[in-house]
């Protein structure tokens, strides 16, 4: 009997196209001997709706069209499995019944532990990090801070709040300077895909620069700027007891940071893209291939110090954070000192950062059928944890 495996993807996130394209690839390639695979669309105002329209990606050049043409569903759990019934119709019949759920989301809302949560009060299993490490890995400044407490190297950096910056924005550049020089690159604390990053290199430039990262949160982390920097990423796919990492690459930027253009509109040259051409021709070419389209050099030309230092640093953020599934972790070297640093962690990374697994011979189908081995061994893990009793003490207070 086949295991139904919900794909969830979407929501109210800047990068829910990002999540749809990365959805996509995952179906295309999950196991179909093994799985029977149920798309659950999350649209931006936060509703589910499922078809099986929603495994082509032609279907999503109308977001409101495919609200309209989809079944919209809301969730209920029945026998450990997560149930999606028909929100309309006389007879509201439950149109699937899902054993784990493979989240396939990108950003703030979905991939920061709020789907997360969401499937533990249903007590299904999912795919990947649980709401704890999901929370600090989409916060920058978390993150930051975790991984200094646990001694991992982190570029120099100082944060700031929306309402300290707009009661007093030249005491806040006051602020920051004590720390950095010029130039410094602002981040917002919780977004993904390079959205709203801003590198100031004047003083005059500070305030309109700092205004357009507020635009996307309401807390910055603000790093000094690595001005001859490589970047490097690694997947890692394990849990907390064991950790296997991908290959390394080096993305190729365009500008002086790695955009969002460059991870999702880029022309794909020089890179592995999607398993087999199929989704990127039905999106019209590579540029819809999610980051599986990014320019790169695959595997990264690196010393064999270097090497062993970044996948030794990126199993042990992995472990810090108590990460599970498949994640990608993002390096820095700083060429005027040769460092390496830990940048950030995509719990849910872009295309599932397939194109770095291919290279050690683990295909896709592969990859994503390890992902759901570990959901499942999660949730018997915890199933053998007490979190709850049948006592009653307001009865027994009552009988007093």
């Amino acid at each position: 009997m086949k295991t139904v495996v919900g794909v969830f993807f979407g929501g109210k996130s800047v990068e829910h196209e990002v999540s749809i394209i990365s959805a996509l690839q995952a179906m295309e390639n999950l196991d179909q001997s093994k799985y029977d695979v149920v798309p659950v669309y999350i649209s931006k105002d936060n509703r589910f709706f499922t078809s099986e329209l929603l495994t082509k990606i032609e279907e999503f050049k109308d977001l409101e069209e495919v609200k309209r043409l989809a079944n919209e569903v809301y969730l209920t759990s029945e026998e450990g499995k997560l149930v999606l019934n028909a929100k309309k119709g006389i007879f509201k019949k439950a149109l699937a019944k899902i054993d784990v759920v493979f989240p396939v989301v990108h950003g703030l809302n979905v991939e920061d532990g709020t789907l997360e949560g969401l499937l533990e009060m249903y007590n299904i299993p999912y795919v990947g990090c649980d709401v704890c490490a999901s929370a600090v890995g989409m916060n920058k400044i978390i993150f930051k801070k975790v991984l200094e407490a646990s001694k991992l190297p982190v570029v120099e950096y100082v944060t700031v709040n929306a309402q300290e910056f707009e009661e007093d924005p030249d005491m806040t550049y006051e602020k920051i300077t004590r720390t950095l020089n010029l130039p410094i690159i602002v981040k917002p604390a919780n977004l993904g895909s390079s959205v709203g990053i801003e590198v100031i290199k004047t003083k005059e430039e500070y305030k309109e620069k700092m205004q357009n990262v507020f635009v996307f949160c309401e807390s910055v982390l603000i790093e000094r700027c690595v001005t001859n920097l490589r970047e490097i990423n690694c997947s890692v796919v394990g849990n907390f007891a064991e950790q296997e990492c991908s290959v390394l690459e080096e993305p190729i930027k365009t500008d002086e940071i790695l955009s969002y253009k460059d991870k999702y509109m880029g022309d794909g040259k020089g890179s592995k893209g999607v398993k087999g051409g199929k989704l990127g021709m039905k999106a019209g070419g590579p540029k819809s291939s999610g980051m599986a389209s990014l320019t790169r050099k695959i595997p990264a030309e690196l010393t064999k110090a270097q090497e062993d230092e970044i996948y030794s640093l990126a199993k042990e953020t992995f472990k810090v954070l108590n990460c599970e599934g498949i994640s990608r972790i993002d390096f820095i070297i700083d060429g005027d000192n040769n460092k390496v640093y830990v940048n950030e962690i995509n719990t849910i990374p872009g295309s599932l950062s397939f194109y770095l697994w291919e290279p050690k011979g683990i295909p896709f189908n592969e990859l994503l059928d390890k992902a759901i081995r570990y959901a499942i061994k999660r949730k018997e893990r915890r199933d053998k944890i007490t979190y709850s009793t049948n006592v009653n003490i307001l009865n027994m207070t009552a009988k007093k």
